[in-house]
């Protein structure tokens, strides 16, 4: 584990703290003819084994660096403007497998799928159905109240009422199965004092009731979820 550790500062400091935006810029508009995409890839390679502080580990070190450059030329290589959200996303994931595969790697150990108990696999879900899941169920369940002006242009990011609703939820299950209830009354009150302005400026009350019934569906599902999710988790199976 603490292989891993060690793996991952080196990664966050060779990615973000250590990499100056004029080498992203450079690698960009270069892409694998940039001096910096290779000189990356070696303080990838450098601080790892620093950190490491193992001789032995110098292949691996070696490893990193050109599985880490490979990556960054494929996201170099295929990004677009429209899409650099979303390479990013993935160069990152990619960057994490490759950390756990060679922690893995220099450990001689390997991936253990049956290892994972019941309990893992109760939360998993729980948390799954949290998500998009819940989020159209809801989305279903108060179609019916939907206001009328419910089109009309506003201020407001795009999707960003689900993926709030989503992220709430999710905190909720946490503290739940965690055993943290006071921190879902802080929860709630936070986001009725962020949403309190909005309703006000609104002026419409259909609105509002809308709100309201969404943000306690929400909540109430995330509060059912997580109560069943503990009850589970404390049987036997």
């Amino acid at each position: 584990m603490i292989l891993f550790v060690k793996l991952f500062l080196a990664h966050l400091l060779g990615d973000f703290i250590f990499q100056p935006n004029s080498w992203v810029i450079d690698k960009e508009i270069k892409k694998q003819k940039s001096f910096y995409l290779y000189i990356h890839a070696a303080l990838h390679s450098i601080i790892t084994w620093i950190l490491v502080g193992e001789l032995s580990f110098g292949w691996y070190a070696l490893l990193l660096a050109v599985t880490h450059g490979g990556i960054d030329f494929l996201k170099l290589h295929f990004q677009k403007a429209s899409t650099k959200r979303a390479w990013f996303i993935g160069d990152q994931i990619a960057h994490f497998i490759v950390l756990i595969a060679i922690a893995l790697l220099y450990n001689q150990q390997k991936i253990d799928f049956l290892g994972f108990n019941n309990q893992f696999w109760v939360i998993l879900t729980g948390i799954l159905f949290l998500t998009k899941p819940t989020s159209i169920c809801i989305r279903n369940l108060i179609s019916i109240w939907t206001p009328e002006n419910n089109n009309r242009t506003d201020n407001s990011l795009a999707n960003a009422g689900n993926y709030i609703g989503i992220l709430e939820r999710l905190f909720v299950f946490c503290f739940i199965i965690t055993g943290h209830f006071e921190a879902i009354g802080f929860l709630l009150a936070a986001k009725s004092i962020f949403r309190f302005g909005d309703l006000k400026e609104a002026k419409d009350r259909k609105l509002t009731e809308y709100v309201l019934i969404g943000t306690l569906l929400s909540f109430g599902i995330a509060l059912l979820t997580g109560l069943i999710v503990q009850v589970m988790m404390l049987q036997s199976f």
